[in-house]
């Protein structure tokens, strides 16, 4: 044999570290297929909590501002059932009549002031300056609460 030629034993041993080295390979291939495989059932389960959540959110009924609140004192809730019995916008002066109040200065720009803070609160609505009306009919419920 020249010494340019493999023996039986040297290739034996080449194929068998050869085995190895893909061996190796193959379980680090393994690994790397276990994580992505653990990684993408995670993924999956979260696309799948997404879409829930999303299914979930858009069967919700839409939320409902709250209802604003009418002050507590007395006057409010008679300038209210004036306004319910009412079937057009009212001026202060005509509230007042409605309410038995005397047609007097003082009278008239208090339940302005009243009227005024009733259209802040988004429960009367001033359509012209110092006409209010109601944007839509209130309960009666919300003139005793």
């Amino acid at each position: 044999m020249t010494g340019g030629e493999l023996t039986l034993g040297a290739v034996l041993a080449r194929l068998e570290e050869r085995e190895r080295e893909i061996t190796a390979q193959a379980e680090e291939a393994r690994e790397q297929i276990t994580q992505l495989t653990a990684q993408l059932d995670e993924l999956g389960r979260a696309v799948e909590e997404v879409r829930i959540t999303r299914k979930t959110l858009l069967e919700l009924p839409d939320p409902q501002p709250p209802a604003p609140k009418l002050p507590d004192h007395p006057a409010y809730q008679q300038i209210m059932a004036v306004f319910a019995a009412a079937d057009h916008p009212l001026r202060a002066r005509q509230v007042c009549e409605a309410m038995d109040l005397a047609v007097a200065p003082n009278n008239i720009n208090n339940v302005r002031l009243k009227l005024k803070r009733l259209a802040d609160r988004g429960i009367l609505t001033e359509t012209e300056q110092g006409l209010f009306s109601q944007p839509r009919p209130w309960s009666t419920d919300f003139i005793t609460t």
